[in-house]
């Protein structure tokens, strides 16, 4: 089990730090673009919510995947404890 934990945090990790070069790199870039203020304003602002967007939706995603899995370790778990029950009582 502690070998999926690892991987799920290292999933999560991942996403993070590829969330956060994304937002960087936008801000970055349109910090360097030879726009008025009023249209930079504009651009950020639909940038964000973009980023928003998808961010939520991967968060979504990941959030039903570990979901799945954790019911997935229940069920598992609910079956060994039959087998358990059934072996102790003969």
């Amino acid at each position: 089990m502690d070998s999926m934990e690892e991987r799920q945090d290292e999933g999560s990790n991942r996403l993070a730090w590829f969330l956060t070069g994304a937002i960087i790199g936008a801000t970055i870039a349109i910090l360097y673009t030879p726009s008025s203020g009023r249209d930079t304003r504009q651009m950020i602002g639909d940038k964000s919510r973009d980023a928003l967007g998808d961010s939520s939706k991967n968060l979504i995603e990941a959030g039903r995947e570990m979901f799945e899995r954790g019911r997935q370790l229940v069920e598992d778990a609910a079956e060994l404890f039959e087998r358990g029950r059934r072996l102790v009582q003969g």
